[in-house]
């Protein structure tokens, strides 16, 4: 078997469902398999997966065991020469696998390979390529000196665009694929870890192994962001434990760099847990786009089209765009998203098999979903 898709999932039913949906297109033609592992969901993601997808792999685990140890489960299980770890929160365009097992991609000592991240609002995701957070690099974010210059730039990688591929230190969990065998070799995440920096110790053992990460940026993947957390007490905390985590293991401990870290992960997230808020968008029209006869029951003016070149935003109204999934590809809308992005408009996507909408306004803020 060439890929395994490895997805923890943790109260996101209805993320969970589309993701699978995006999956599920972007695997045809390729011979893999996909992974859910539920980490003691309390609602009905479990019996959405049974009852949608009977012919997928569920793990059930009793309790909340985190994000590490939660994908190590489901990598146990994997058969693919490939693994890829994606969360629930994601859309993955039906190109996205064919173009990154390219072998040429493979050929160049390769460790961990990630793309390009946008939110859903189609703007780039910038953690979708960092570099190694040392101290110095950490404290350039958390003060957001990388904002002045690409100087300061590390935690970002800012030495290539978001349009430029190339070697990058770090990649983010929500997207990451490598072979099963590398994973296994640095003994995939480490589950002293419960989550957040799992992604980053993974990397940098890959690194450490003498792999080379990368950054692809010919394929786009949408990433929600937050669904399965609420930044409260509990968010800080295990945040502030992740950072210390990372830099106990790998970096040589002093007095001072103690203190600096553990006043500077209460403010990074600090900040983190501030920027999530849930502010209400009011829309004036919406326009759905399908090739379909279909009708929505939307409580305010719908303009419907059949095709994207049909549309031009000259409307200094909030609109929201409606994608039927049916007719129109994940591809395709990804592509639009990032074309049309504009603070005016906002994205939803149609899941016609269980009739709803499902999208976000924000990076920091949690998605929404509509029931019809």
């Amino acid at each position: 078997m060439q890929l395994s898709i490895i997805i923890l999932n943790y109260n996101v039913r209805y993320f969970l469902e589309q993701c699978v949906l995006s999956v599920e297109k972007a695997l045809e033609g390729i011979d893999g398999e996909i992974i859910v592992i539920d980490n003691a969901s309390s609602d009905d993601s479990c019996e959405m997966m049974r009852t949608k997808f009977p012919h997928i792999k569920l793990i059930e685990n009793a309790s909340n065991l985190g994000f590490p140890k939660g994908n190590n489960i489901g990598v146990a299980q994997a058969k693919g020469e490939y693994i890829c770890v994606l969360n629930p929160d994601t859309v993955v365009a039906e190109d996205t696998f064919s173009k990154i097992l390219n072998s040429e991609n493979w050929t160049l000592n390769t460790g961990i390979i990630g793309c390009k991240l946008i939110d859903g609002a189609g703007n780039f995701l910038p953690e979708s390529k960092r570099g190694v957070p040392t101290p110095w690099v950490a404290f350039t974010k958390i003060f957001g000196l990388y904002k002045i210059s690409n100087y300061f730039g590390k935690y970002y990688a800012q030495h290539l665009s978001e349009n430029e591929s190339g070697k990058v230190d770090i990649l983010v969990g929500a997207f990451m694929v490598m072979k099963r065998k590398l994973y296994l070799e640095v003994g995939g995440f480490d589950e002293n870890c419960f989550m957040y920096s799992d992604d980053i110790d993974l990397s940098y053992l890959a690194l450490k192994s003498g792999k080379s990460n990368y950054y692809f940026h010919e394929t786009s993947v949408i990433h929600y962001k937050g669904e399965s957390t609420v930044r409260d007490g509990t968010y800080m905390k295990r945040f502030r434990e992740a950072m210390q985590f990372f830099y106990k293991k790998h970096f040589k401990k002093s007095w001072f760099f103690d203190i600096m870290m553990q006043v500077g992960s209460f403010v990074f997230s600090l900040l983190k847990k501030n920027q999530q808020k849930n502010e209400v968008r009011i829309i004036d029209e919406y326009i759905v786009f399908s090739k379909e006869n279909l009708e929505l029951n939307l409580s305010k003016k719908a303009t419907y089209l059949s095709d994207f070149n049909q549309f031009e935003n000259q409307s200094q109204k909030n609109l929201e765009i409606i994608f039927d999934t049916t007719t129109f590809s994940f591809a395709e809308i990804i592509t639009f998203m990032q074309l049309n992005k504009s603070k005016n408009l906002s994205f939803k996507n149609y899941i016609s098999s269980s009739n709803y909408l499902i999208g976000s306004n924000n990076s920091n803020d949690r998605g929404q979903i509509i029931l019809l």
